[in-house]
This record gives structure tokens, C-alpha cells and sequence, in this order.
């Protein structure tokens, strides 16, 4: 009697498209967010930036590890699929992931300027999107984080909804795909941490995970061809609608300049004109 073939793993890697992390944020007239009208690229955790062109396109954990675990596993890896959830633009993100190793993507397309989906929201979208997918999903590797709301909860909630096991903060990623195991390090205050997860698994990448590498010219041209499905919220039967409101948003106040003092007398007569008094043990 012939062994049953093991299945190949499947990875999905969600990106997303934020503000450039080089740009200098600014609330926007009516102090509602920020200003949008400004260079995005990969959100950093995801992607460190897209430079076409007769440039290069560097990149960091969730995709790059997603291509090193198929480097290191070899044909273990079936497929590799990246996806996002934004407006038209948000395809340039696909296609640079595409370029970096990823077999396809799927583009969940909102209108340009609707709210971006919070944490929640996404966890249900990716929900959907995992148990829509034919060959199954062994493996979601995402940023621990975005650059631009600095939530840090979708990757949870998507185990949490799914019933999957989880690994947070990764600083080391290793797959037996036979056993259907991964082994994360993961950092913590003060130290590492190691976990044993059985698949299916949702890891969550810190920046320390790897080392950039660089999409060749090629690549870049092969991503064009690459296939890209799109979606519609509706076509998931999810709800993107923000469940919170932001009365307002302001810049920190500017900081005053500094002075300097002769000695210790000026300093705490200085300190006493402002309304700083020692306190009594």
C-alpha cells in the first residue's frame, strides 16, 4: 500500500500600503487624520519601499520570509500568495511583493480616500479570504505591526477567529514541513522566547527577523505578468465600515528652545519661576 503525498504548504502574506516611513506626517486642514497626499509604499514590517525603474526594490520579514522558507524547504512551498486590502494604487504594493518571489495576489479594492480598515475588520477579511482558498492555507505570515496606526492586533485576531495557533514578534522562523510544525523565536522584555506551533499558524514578524535582499530588474518585469485577483468587500460579505470615531487629531506642541545657567543657584531659581518646587520626602 502506497503512502498518502503530503500536502505542500501553502503561505499567504498579508501587506499593506501606508505612508512612506521617510515622510514627515502632518495633520491634515481638518484636523480629522493625517495628510494622504504623500508617497506610500509597503508598510515597513511588510516591505521597507519600492524603487522601480533601473532601481531596486528592497524588502523585510513578512515577504522575504515567506521567499526564504521556500529557499530553505525548496518543494515543499506550493505557493506563496500575498494580499491587500486598499484603493487602486494599492496594487504597486502586490506587484513589488510579486517581484520578490510571490506567485500571485489578490487585491480586496476599497474606493480611493475611504477609511483605511481597522484591525478588527481585516482579521475578518483575511478570515474570509483564508477558508475561500481551494488548496487551504498552511501558513499567514504579516507584520507585527503598521507604521501608520501602530496597532499591532490584526495578526492576533485573525488567530483568534480562526482557531489557529499563533507566534508574535518573530525573530526567527523554522518550518518541518513534514511534521507540519513551526519553530519561532519570538522577542520578549528581556529575552527570547522560543514556541512550537502545529500548522496552521499565524506568525507575526518583527524587523530583526532577516536581512533585505534586493529584486532584480527581471523580476521587477515578471511581477507585470504575475496574476492578481480582485475583490470587493462585498464579494467577501465583510463590513469595512469603522466601528470608531476620531473627534480629533493635532500636532504635539512645538518645543520650546532651551537656555543656559551660570550655576546650581540660577538653575533653581529657574526652576522656581517656572512653578517646579521640591518635594518633601
Amino acid at each position: 500500500m502506497r503512502p498518502s503525498a503530503v500536502r505542500l504548504l501553502n503561505i499567504l502574506v498579508p501587506v499593506k500600503r501606508a505612508v512612506d516611513f521617510a515622510v514627515k506626517i502632518r495633520v491634515n486642514p481638518e484636523q480629522t487624520g493625517i495628510d494622504l497626499n504623500v508617497k506610500h509604499s509597503m508598510n515597513p514590517f511588510d516591505e521597507i519601499g519600492s524603487r522601480l525603474g533601473h532601481q531596486l526594490s528592497q524588502i523585510l520579514p513578512a515577504v522575504e520570509e515567506a521567499v526564504r522558507l521556500r529557499e530553505r524547504l525548496k518543494d515543499a512551498v506550493k505557493s506563496i500568495k500575498v494580499v491587500t486590502i486598499g484603493p487602486p494604487k494599492a496594487v504597486e504594493t502586490l506587484r513589488t511583493a510579486l517581484a520578490m518571489g510571490a506567485d500571485s495576489a489578490i487585491h480586496v479594492e476599497i474606493p480611493e480616500g475611504a477609511p483605511s480598515p481597522e484591525p478588527l475588520a481585516v482579521a475578518k477579511t483575511l478570515r474570509e479570504l483564508v477558508t475561500r482558498q481551494e488548496e487551504g492555507v498552511d501558513l499567514v505570515i504579516m507584520g507585527k505591526q503598521a507604521i501608520d496606526d501602530d496597532a499591532g492586533q490584526t495578526g492576533q485576531m485573525l488567530a483568534g477567529l480562526m482557531d489557529w495557533a499563533q507566534a508574535t514578534f518573530a525573530s526567527k522562523v523554522d518550518v518541518d514541513a513534514l511534521a507540519k510544525v513551526a519553530n519561532v523565536t519570538r522577542e520578549i522584555d528581556g529575552g527570547l522566547e522560543q514556541l512550537k506551533c502545529q500548522l496552521p499558524a499565524v506568525v507575526t514578524t518583527d524587523l530583526r527577523l532577516n536581512e533585505p535582499r534586493y529584486a532584480s530588474l527581471p523580476n521587477i518585469m515578471k511581477a507585470k505578468k504575475k496574476p492578481i485577483e480582485k475583490l470587493t468587500p462585498a464579494d467577501l460579505g465583510v463590513d469595512l465600515a469603522p466601528r470608531l470615531q476620531t473627534l480629533k487629531v493635532t500636532e504635539p506642541p512645538k518645543r520650546i528652545g532651551g537656555g543656559k545657567v551660570a550655576n546650581v543657584d540660577e538653575l533653581l531659581a529657574k526652576l522656581k519661576e517656572a512653578g517646579i518646587t521640591p518635594k518633601r520626602a
